[in-house]
């Protein structure tokens, strides 16, 4: 599902009055990759030769740029982008581009406990002078959970819980809470009132991001001064 949201959310944010002006798509749903969390948090296989595998059949199909609709799978950005000439683009990156354009902002963070342990976010939106508050050990439980379920197909009862735990990082002082897990998103789209403001889509900021690359891909090279 949240490979499906990816690919929705490119299509709602370009500019396009006819088939022909939406950015073509190679879409590699690699559900075989194994748990990034478990292997980062309980010993689980490693995702990375997997993840390698992916990156394998989408440069033999021809894409010129990739994207990862996975948060926690960044935390091997390094590792496969050392591996292809093909730019991946960075899902944090994205996301630092929208709160660099909404200024003064006060971050919270929802994410897998591997990507807050990881620290992905804390370190590239710190650099920027962004710090990240993140919920308490039982909390980050409940967001825990949440994602569970909604790979499970549960999603009004994800919902739930990962709305208490946005509201509370709200009342913590956070202006911005980042959905930071690519499930999140599914499982909050519905959330209005005043917690929508707040919320910061990960996965449409990447989205964003992809169309912004592709269309400067595409824009014809300035004429070199002579």
């Amino acid at each position: 599902m949240a490979t499906v949201d990816f690919m929705a959310k490119v299509v709602r944010n370009t500019a396009a009055a006819r088939d022909q002006d939406h950015i073509p798509m190679l879409v590699c749903s690699a559900c075989d990759i194994p748990d990034r969390n478990a292997a980062l948090s309980a010993g689980g296989a490693d995702p990375l030769p997997a993840m390698q595998g992916a990156l394998r059949r989408l440069e033999a199909a021809g894409a010129t740029r990739v994207a990862i609709p996975c948060n926690t799978a960044h935390l091997w950005h390094g590792a496969l982008q050392a591996g292809t000439a093909l730019p991946i683009l960075h899902i944090v990156d994205a996301v630092a581009a929208e709160l660099t354009a909404r200024p003064g902002e006060s971050v919270g963070l929802l994410a897998t406990a591997s990507t807050v342990a990881g620290g992905l976010y804390q370190s590239r939106l710190g650099a920027l002078g962004l710090p990240c508050r993140v919920p308490g050990a039982a909390g980050q439980e409940s967001v825990m959970r949440a994602i569970r379920l909604v790979k499970a197909g549960a999603t009004p009862e994800a919902a739930a819980l990962l709305r208490a735990q946005a509201e509370a990082l709200v009342e913590a002082g956070c202006t911005a809470v980042v959905m930071a897990c690519t499930e999140i998103p599914v499982a909050l789209a519905g959330v209005e009132g005043p917690l929508r403001p707040a919320l910061v889509d990960a996965t449409e900021a990447l989205a964003r991001a992809c169309i912004r690359a592709i269309r400067e891909d595409a824009a014809p090279a300035l004429p070199r001064a002579a």
